[in-house]
C-alpha cells in the first residue's frame, strides 16, 4: 500500500458538490492499494500513520502524533500513487489493486485509524473527488509498505 500524508490545518473532500468529508488538524491520507497487498497490510500502515511523530511539540519539535494531538483523518482512495510513468507518456496504473482487492483493504485501513481513536472522514471509492486542505508547514510524506 502506498499513503501520501499531508499535515494540515483543514482538509475537505467533494463528490458532485456535496461536501462528504471534513476535518480540522490532522492528516490527509491519500491511499492507494497495490495487487498483492491484503488486510493486514492495511492494519499496519494505519498504526504507522497514527503513531508517526510528525506534530510539533512545545517546544516546536515534530515529537507528537495524530493520537496525542487528538487530530482528524480524511482519508481518499487513490490509485493514481500507483501510476507507472516509465515508458510512454501516458501513465500505466497495472500495479494497482482491482476494486475486489482494494476496497476491503481501504475499508480495513480507515476502520483501523478509527480503531486508534482517531476521528475518520473518507472519500467515496472510485468516484471524481475535489480534495481541499490547507498544508501545515507545508509538511508531506510519502509512505510505501514495500519499503518495509
Amino acid at each position: 500500500m502506498r499513503a501520501l500524508l499531508q499535515r494540515v490545518s483543514r482538509a475537505a473532500v467533494r463528490v458532485d458538490d456535496e461536501e462528504i468529508g471534513a476535518i480540522g488538524p490532522g492528516l490527509l491520507v491519500l491511499l492507494g492499494v497495490g495487487r498483492s497487498d491484503e488486510e493486514a497490510t492495511a492494519e499496519a500502515l494505519a498504526r504507522r500513520v497514527v503513531e508517526l511523530r510528525i506534530f510539533a511539540d512545545d517546544e516546536g519539535r515534530t515529537n507528537r502524533s495524530l493520537l496525542d494531538i487528538g487530530g482528524s483523518a480524511l482519508v481518499v482512495s487513490q490509485f493514481t500513487l500507483y501510476a507507472d510513468t516509465r515508458r510512454g507518456r501516458r501513465p500505466g496504473f497495472t500495479d494497482a489493486a482491482l476494486p475486489e482487492l482494494a476496497i476491503p483493504c481501504y475499508e480495513r485501513f480507515y476502520a483501523a485509524v478509527e480503531a486508534a481513536g482517531v476521528r475518520v472522514a473518507r472519500g467515496r471509492f472510485g468516484s471524481k473527488m475535489a480534495v481541499e486542505l490547507i498544508n501545515d508547514g507545508p509538511f508531506t510524506i510519502w509512505l510505501d509498505t514495500d519499503d518495509r
